[in-house]
Order: C-alpha cells, then sequence, then structure tokens
C-alpha cells in the first residue's frame, strides 16, 4: 500500500468517526435513545476515547481482491 492510499483510508475513517459522533450526538438530542444505542453498539470501539486509537481498520482493494481471486482460481 502506498502513502497516497494510506491518507485516504485515514481521511475516510475520520470522516466515519466524526459522523458517527455527531450522529449519536444527534439521536441523544432528539430524544431517540433506541437508535443512539444501536449506533453506539454498532461504533462502540470508535465512540469510546480509550479505545479508538486502538481500533483496527480492516480495508480491502476490490481490484486486488478480484485479482486474488481470479489467480487462486485458475
Amino acid at each position: 500500500m502506498n502513502n497516497e492510499d494510506c491518507l485516504r483510508i485515514s481521511e475516510y475513517r475520520d470522516d466515519v468517526y466524526e459522523w458517527a459522533c455527531t450522529r449519536f450526538q444527534k439521536l441523544i438530542a432528539d430524544g431517540d435513545n433506541d437508535s443512539a444505542l444501536a449506533l453506539a453498539d454498532e461504533f462502540f470501539e470508535w465512540l469510546d476515547p480509550e479505545q479508538l486509537d486502538n481500533e483496527q481498520t480492516l480495508f480491502f482493494d476490490i481490484n486486488e481482491l478480484t485479482e486474488h481471486y481470479r489467480s487462486i482460481r485458475s
């Protein structure tokens, strides 16, 4: 993976984190506790400041995955 990919993935992860935090706060403010808890359950590790930097982000490049799949199938 090159540096450009690392930066792109890092920025995307930051965007998802910011969205999850903002969405959680809005749901709580609106009194939609069930939805807020469902969101928190899905993003628990990201919403917890103690775990945020330790949570692994797994990703794949669809082109690389497809190429690998085809190479092992032939």
